[in-house]
């Protein structure tokens, strides 16, 4: 049904589906990824009551943010994505799309979003320019560093403490647990992503964690996930959320449990499946937040 929709606007425009495809809605896993964390942090926020508002607001951000991460990305690696079998299609790579199109593309999503994010208030709309900054930027640290996946997990948690300060006006202390343990699992499954990769950036010269970790790749990213699950227990402490919250964390912990042992070949389709995987595990822990609360006496 999804993908009938997408395919429907290109009946209205030629070119509709490119720019769909520049923004990858016809492939929705980043927005998975991007919202489950943002909204375990509203739900906790709101005490499991957010308000429709914010919860209106920050699932069109998401959508909205992801997308322009998307066409800004693609941007920084037009001229990488040719040279690379599984992106050499996409809409910059090909020519189908300009770099002044995606450039203006990207500016109108911004501006979408920060319209959004003034319906809050203050506090969050300071903190949305760290994330438009954030999410400007990692597209390009893969030409300077091994760690751009970091940058992406800062990125793609800062709904969380937005989504913390729109709910209650502050960021308490405990809310940084939540960041880092998305910061930690963004981290290792970014990682699986570059895995499929790692042939044709080492060619290129692109650096990644895939290619940093070397043959310590999945010892590596099964360990960030202790660690985020090790956060996320601590910050089910803080925040007093019981069985169903613990039962949540167990099936992500299942979930990775599954991706380490279908990636022990290495071959780009598995570790391309693992990441793919990552969206039920974040939306076993939402799930169980949820449940923690609407089960409360």
């Amino acid at each position: 049904m999804y993908q009938k929709l997408l395919l429907s606007l290109n009946r209205l425009h030629p070119r509709a589906l490119d720019f769909v495809q520049l923004m990858r809605l016809d492939k929705p896993i980043g927005i998975y990824l991007l919202l489950w964390p943002t909204l375990w942090a509203l739900w906790i926020a709101g005490k499991g009551q957010p308000s429709l508002g914010n919860l209106l607001i920050f699932v069109l951000g998401v959508i909205l943010m992801r997308s322009a991460g998307c066409v800004i990305n693609d941007f920084a690696d037009r001229k990488i994505d040719g040279h690379v079998s599984r992106t050499r299609q996409r809409p910059l790579a090909s020519g189908r799309i300009s770099p002044r199109e995606a450039l203006l593309l990207f500016a109108g999503l911004c501006v979408l979003s920060f319209g959004l994010v003034l319906l809050t208030n203050a506090g969050t709309v300071w903190l949305s320019f760290g994330g438009v900054a954030l999410a400007a930027c990692y597209p390009f640290m893969k030409r300077y560093t091994y760690y751009p996946q970091v940058v992406l997990g800062a990125a793609f948690s800062w709904g969380m403490p937005m989504a913390f300060s729109a709910e209650t006006g502050s960021l308490p202390a405990d809310l940084w647990l939540l960041y880092c343990a998305n910061l930690l699992w963004t981290v290792a499954y970014d990682t699986y992503y570059a895995m499929t990769d790692r042939a044709d950036d080492l060619k290129l010269g692109v650096k990644s964690t895939a290619i940093l970790f070397g043959d310590a790749d999945r010892a590596i990213i099964a360990i960030l996930q202790g660690m985020a699950l090790l956060c996320l227990l601590l910050a089910g402490q803080r925040f007093e959320l019981g069985l169903c919250y613990h039962l949540g964390l167990l099936v992500a912990a299942a979930c990775f449990a599954w991706e380490f042992h279908s990636t022990r070949s290495r071959k780009p389709e598995a570790c391309f499946r693992a990441f793919l995987h990552n969206h039920w595990a974040g939306l076993a822990i939402f799930a169980g937040i949820v449940a923690d609360y609407a089960l409360r006496p």
